[in-house]
């Protein structure tokens, strides 16, 4: 062998290293957090065949946890200092994960998991409401006041307003809905308390994931009993709501967040109910009536608009 022939694979070797080492491009990580997140009303539905709700959200957050705990390891991090800081993960453990979750799980008691996946997209109409209040530089635009309206009439077009929301239960949907209001909650009380923190995205996130399930560990006992029996099915569909759905979907956000930015990362929103709906309908033989894909349409065209900013904003 030459010595230039060996100087060039001598070189060429880290170059070869670096392209093996290149990310997943980020379509690809988007359209797999749209599948991932929109499983997941399919896989809390059959999770609830063989838990109660509050045991579904509790493995949810441990498993979940445990994904988050594995990166920290491997990437060294150690979690939040301060006691501060971990009250207010506290709260926004409670408003992002331990409530939500347990709101969903009960609410699919009693409705399909489509109509679950439809609620969630309603989180931006309940932000822009909460921003308009929370959030003074937050200033609203026609075009924003226009999504709002929009996005309100395709939620009654879902629940079938103009028939009365006849068939429709009103607990679970509410629950649902609730569930979905608690999200931008949480993320503006995240804004006016953590936004300045030296801690990384990781470390507060497995902070408040391991809050939450603290949160559930405490309250399970008292409002449920153990299982008569493990059943196989439930039991994976929990084990991969969280480990896939709630730990490595938070590592692909934040990813995706630092490579392409919040408001395209954010756009992931606007496919979960479609995957749901899919979903819900081809695996669990939901029913699906007109007004639901039609409803949840109009639901996403408003939410799009409320997320929309001046020009020279």
């Amino acid at each position: 062998m030459s010595t230039a022939t060996a100087s060039s694979q001598s070189s060429s070797a880290p170059a070869r290293r670096l392209r093996r080492a290149r990310p997943v491009h980020w379509r690809i990580r988007f359209a797999f957090l749209s599948l991932v997140w929109g499983f997941s009303f399919l896989f809390i539905k059959v999770g609830t065949e063989g838990f109660a709700p509050f045991q579904v959200t509790l493995g949810r957050l441990v498993f979940g946890t445990a994904v988050l705990a594995a990166a920290m390891a491997v990437k060294r991090e150690r979690l939040p200092r301060g006691a501060r800081t971990w009250g207010h993960l506290a709260v926004a453990g409670f408003f992002l994960n331990a409530l939500p979750f347990s709101l969903f799980a009960y609410a699919e008691l009693t409705i399909p998991s489509t109509l679950a996946g439809i609620c969630n997209a309603t989180s931006p109409l309940w932000g822009m409401v909460l921003s308009l209040v929370a959030l003074s530089e937050d200033r609203p635009t026609r075009l924003r006041v226009a999504g709002l309206g929009i996005g309100f009439l395709g939620v009654l077009t879902v629940l079938g307003a103009w028939q009365g929301f006849h068939g429709l239960d009103a607990g679970g949907t509410a629950m649902a809905l609730l569930a979905s209001l608690s999200y931008p909650v949480g993320w503006i009380y995240v804004r006016r308390t953590l936004a300045g923190s030296s801690a990384s995205h990781l470390s507060l996130t497995g902070g408040q994931l391991l809050l939450a399930t603290l949160q559930l560990a405490v309250v399970t006992p008292l409002f449920t009993s153990a299982p008569d029996r493990l059943s196989v099915v439930p039991l994976l569909a929990v084990v991969t709501l969280g480990a896939l759905g709630t730990g490595v979907a938070m590592l692909v956000q934040y990813g995706l967040v630092a490579e392409v930015g919040p408001t395209t990362a954010q756009m992931v929103t606007y496919f979960i109910p479609v995957v749901a709906t899919a979903a819900g309908v081809a695996v669990l033989g939901e029913r699906l009536t007109w007004s639901t894909p039609v409803g949840a349409a109009i639901v996403l065209v408003g939410a799009a608009l409320t997320q929309a900013r001046p020009k020279n904003a």
